[in-house]
């Protein structure tokens, strides 16, 4: 499902300007005095005359932003009609000729609809949740929606609203019914709620909860919030990364980008129904919780002050949060779906997230006498208002120089997870590593190429370079690899490919459209702008870098990549720059070779996979029954199946990793637990088969029979 604020809280931007771009659009005045059609207006101006590859806002524009408008706010169909549908279906063609003439006469149709509706679905939802549910009975929930169709009339309106009401409430039977046997155990005198009572109890819960969502969040949306969700849906037709910001998720936007995150420390995406954690901050609440993973599904959030948790499942991301997030010190607990398929409650006391926690960070480990160095690096982030002082190549460089103090003899950049972020600090930082030449090429529409070189010729490091990666490494990360494996200068071990995001973006204020605004703010609006490409020519548009050496991860087998999204711009090729591959002493590919068959032959390896493989089948199960035997016969059959795999967190290489000298000195005047954040991370890294490998292989770069290899200037293609 999207929504508006979903792109917001993706880590995958390229270029993520703090400050709003200002618009270098051909001048053309705007005006209307309904604010409404004024930011269809600029809207749909932007996009034709500012995005890299518009869409053709036709028949087919129009078809597809039909059904993906009425996904979005009614994506569970319990509240529009067949005939509602019927009603609407009129407009399926005529949506991008009103766009044209900005006529919203679709949205006031639709959105009246859906208003009237909303308020019907209240007395059905409350007459649904006064009868007792029959947990004896033999029946099935889909929760795939797409699955279902429309209904007819009320009464089939109504028992859609009580299975889908049955399922949440299983939840809460389950939850109460096992701390009354729990409670049963440790004192045998305990007399348990009956069956009717717990029943009772699990429903009343999910009124409380329901209640919550209309009044909180459905009661609250105004007229201009409706219209943004419609803005953004037209928007998002164009490609993944092009979204609206409305003007109260703008002010949020700002805050985020103010350095602090005040919560749990946590990054957010919205997947279909379901509110997803996509990064956990280093040194954050969650982190430091050891509970809270990425993957795990946000089902419920409770205060600490209220004895019912409030249901988030189908509500926007920017709603959801207003939940999560919450004043330090306070408590709340999160209801959430395990990437195995287990439920579980956590409690977090929320606390201020410096933004700081994700700069680079570095270890030294000794490995059969010889000394190499880890950098991890979870963003390449900057501060464009202090670049020189305050971006992840300088910061990089400085963890190179700490670790070489140390006798460093080959590195690790771990890019894992990284999703991203400035483009100069990646030109930069790729400069690192060589001694000078292009680094990526950027196009516009229309434009001829850009080709971004590093023109240092200084190297703060020559010696073996190992990069990591995974399926969620993305954008400036897929800069950073393709460029090392161009200048043949790293290996490349991760998944078989990166995300695949090979577009750049900026941010247009839309008020800056306008000479003299008097319709108050228009928020913003995300704009995919150029793609960039590798120095040999290709794209890692949809493919993404494939790595040198493949190993199984517990993302291998989902859908999370760019071709994975709605919309996304093709692959394509330019022609390559002119560059010189690296001249070393290396044997690169009996390295690899000696990688793949240590890979092949790796137990822990094997287990993540057959790990990967369940945890996928079990989200493809989309299925539940709704007999309490049969329910809750299968979250122990679950329970069982995944202890299997309870080795790969136990799983203990015979590394140590320490830090650098200069970080042992910081120890001493720190107050911010830096020491007790590292030896966690230290913990981590002994534990990591990743890293394990990745060590193995800058030994044998470092002892490998040399060969020579004569540097000359090549241009390339894939």
């Amino acid at each position: 499902m999207k929504n508006i604020m979903k792109r917001n809280y993706k880590v995958l931007s390229l270029l993520l300007l703090l400050a709003f771009a200002s618009c270098s659009f051909t001048s053309k005045k705007f005006s209307n005095p309904d604010k409404d059609k004024l930011l269809i207006q600029i809207i749909t101006f932007v996009l034709e005359q500012g995005h890299f590859d518009p869409i053709a806002m036709d028949d087919a524009f129009s078809e597809e932003l039909f059904k993906d408008y009425l996904e979005i706010i009614d994506p569970v169909k319990r509240y529009f009609y067949e005939s509602d549908y019927n009603d609407f279906e009129k407009y399926k063609l005529t949506i991008d000729d009103q766009l044209k003439a900005t006529d919203i006469t679709f949205f006031n149709v639709v959105n009246e609809r859906m208003l009237k509706r909303i308020e019907e679905a209240k007395a059905i939802y409350k007459e649904v949740l006064s009868q007792p549910f029959d947990y004896s009975l033999d029946e099935a929930f889909d929760t795939n929606y797409e699955n279902s169709a429309f209904v007819k009339n009320r009464k089939q309106m109504k028992e859609r609203w009580r299975q889908q009401l049955k399922f949440s409430t299983l939840s809460n039977y389950d939850d109460i019914y096992k701390q009354e046997k729990l409670a049963k155990e440790n004192d045998a005198s305990y007399v348990m709620k009956t069956e009717a009572q717990i029943e009772k109890e699990a429903r009343e819960a999910t009124l409380k909860s329901i209640n919550i969502f209309f009044e909180d969040y459905i009661d609250d949306q105004r007229r201009e919030d409706w219209f943004a969700i419609y803005v953004n849906t037209i928007v998002e037709e164009f490609d993944p990364h092009t979204y609206y910001l409305a003007p109260r998720n703008k002010e949020d936007f700002d805050q985020r980008m103010s350095g602090k995150l005040e919560g749990i420390g946590a990054r957010l995406q919205k997947r279909m129904d379901y509110i997803k954690i996509v990064e956990l901050i280093s040194g954050g609440p969650a982190w430091r919780s050891k509970e809270l993973e990425v993957e795990d599904i946000i089902l419920k959030v409770k205060q600490e002050d209220e004895e019912f948790p409030v249901n988030i499942v189908g509500m926007r991301i920017n709603d959801a949060i207003k939940y999560i997030k919450g004043p330090k010190g306070t408590k709340v607990t999160l209801t959430v779906k395990k990437v195995d398929g287990t439920l579980k409650d956590i409690v977090i006391t929320r606390d201020i997230v410096e933004l700081n926690e994700t700069y680079a960070k570095s270890s030294i480990v000794e490995k059969d006498d010889k000394k190499f160095g880890v950098i991890n690096l979870p963003a390449f982030y900057v501060d464009f208002k202090d670049y020189k002082n305050v971006n992840a190549a300088k910061d990089v460089k400085k963890e190179i120089e700490y670790l070489k103090a140390e006798g460093m003899e080959g590195l690790v950049l771990d890019l894992r997870n990284n999703g991203g972020g400035s483009l100069p600090a990646v030109v930069d930082m790729a400069g690192l590593f060589i001694q000078d030449g292009p680094v990526v090429q950027v196009r516009s529409t229309g434009e001829a190429k850009e080709v971004l070189k590093d023109r240092d010729k200084s190297i703060s490091w020559d010696g073996p370079l190992v990069i990591l990666v995974n399926e969620i490494s993305a954008s400036a990360s897929e800069i950073m690899a393709a460029a090392m494996q161009d200048y043949k200068r790293a290996i490349i071990i991760g998944s078989k490919q990166t995300y695949g995001k090979g577009t750049v973006q900026n941010v247009i204020n839309l008020n800056n459209m306008l000479r003299n605004n008097t319709s108050g703010d228009l928020g913003a609006l995300a704009l995919t702008v150029q793609k960039y490409y590798r120095i040999n020519g290709g794209s890692v548009q949809l493919e993404g870098v494939k790595s040198d050496v493949k190993v199984p991860g517990r993302f291998s087998f989902i859908d999370v990549g760019e071709k994975d999204k709605d919309n996304p711009l093709p692959w394509d090729e330019i022609s390559a720059a002119t560059y010189t591959p690296w001249e070393n002493d290396f044997d690169y590919n009996t390295t690899i070779k000696n990688s793949e068959d240590r890979m092949v032959n790796n137990e822990q390896l094997k287990l993540i996979e057959d790990n990967a493989k369940w945890v996928k089948s079990k989200i493809d199960e989309t299925v539940y029954s709704l007999n309490y035997k049969a329910y809750r016969a299968q979250i122990e059959a679950n329970e069982q199946e995944s202890k299997k795999f309870d080795a790969i967190s136990k799983y203990k290489t015979n590394l140590t990793f320490d830090s650098h000298s200069y970080e042992k000195n910081l120890f001493e005047q720190d107050t911010t637990d830096l020491k007790e954040k590292r030896q966690r991370w230290h913990e981590s890294l002994s534990k990591d088969v990743y890293i394990e490998e990745a060590l193995n292989v800058l030994e044998d770069l470092k002892t490998s029979y040399p060969i020579k290899k004569v540097a000359s200037t090549v241009k390339v293609k894939n």
